[in-house]
């Protein structure tokens, strides 16, 4: 067996090792309930190192929602192409997410209500990613007058999917009630 190539999160840079440790707390555990105390600790860092970085709590949840948008999207995009590049793989790229150990719902919509009401640049990061959530799913679909529209009736599916199977104790039932909402906007032109 090869050595693994991926270096570990102590060799990272300081601000790098500060943000994947959010990352992973603040999605698993919610951003309300991880201190920035934790997240030093986890990481690594000192104090001084954390706030030459990060001045407050504030910065460092935007920074996280910025970097999961990027790294979603990417993840999101391969998938769509590997489950055959059109909206028929909508589904199966979902299955992988909402099957994996890890998978703790949308992190926007989460952060949406954990904070939308008290850091508006939150909203303005969700709506951006779910904007382009909804122009991923556009580019799978065939050109037509409705292409928008149907995209943004996929997204809001999608969206209800990855809620449901956030509190479900299996992804299944989101996972076919998307599929039939996915047939039923793609069969009525």
């Amino acid at each position: 067996m090869q050595a693994s190539t991926t270096p570990t999160l102590q060799s990272r840079p300081a601000r790098e090792r500060i943000l994947l440790t959010a990352h992973e707390l603040f999605y698993r555990k919610g951003i309300r309930a991880t201190g920035i105390d934790r997240v030093i600790a986890e990481s690594g860092v000192t104090k001084v190192t954390f706030y030459r970085h990060f001045p407050s709590k504030n910065d460092l949840i935007l920074a996280f929602l910025e970097y999961r948008h990027q790294h979603w999207m990417a993840w999101f995009v391969d998938a769509l192409q590997r489950h055959g590049g059109d909206a028929a793989a909508l589904a199966p790229a979902l299955a992988e997410w909402f099957r994996d150990n890890n998978f703790r719902g949308c992190a926007f919509i989460n952060s949406v209500g954990e904070l939308g009401g008290t850091l508006p640049e939150v909203v303005v990061i969700a709506r951006r990613h779910k904007q382009g959530m909804v122009n991923v799913i556009a580019d799978l679909l065939p050109p037509s007058a409705r292409r928008k529209k149907d995209a943004q009736a996929m997204a809001m599916a999608v969206d209800g999917a990855i809620i449901r199977a956030q509190f479900d104790q299996a992804p299944d039932a989101a996972l076919q009630a998307l599929r039939r909402l996915l047939t039923s906007l793609q069969a009525n032109p």
